[in-house]
């Protein structure tokens, strides 16, 4: 009994949503806009600039080492 009433109130409701009719109708204003495209034009000078960069052994080892650590519980177990 209540699948029933159940259904032929989803049925209802329905029925309803689709008898109303939307009366207001939108209508859409075109606009107009003007773009004005210009090209600029940039020279660039590739300049050969030859560096050097200097690689040391030890030149971040505090921060590596402060990164790099470990816990007692990230170790693993042994049985």
């Amino acid at each position: 009994m209540k699948t029933i009433a159940t259904l032929i109130f989803v049925l209802f409701v329905g029925v309803t949503a689709q008898a109303q009719t939307a009366e207001e109708t939108v209508q859409v204003e075109a606009m107009e806009i003007t773009v004005s495209v210009e090209n600029f034009s940039e020279e660039l000078s590739l300049e050969t600039a030859t560096e050097v960069a200097r690689l040391y052994k030890r030149s971040n080892t505090r921060v590596k080492k402060e990164l790099t650590f470990s816990t007692k519980a990230s170790r693993p177990k042994t049985a």
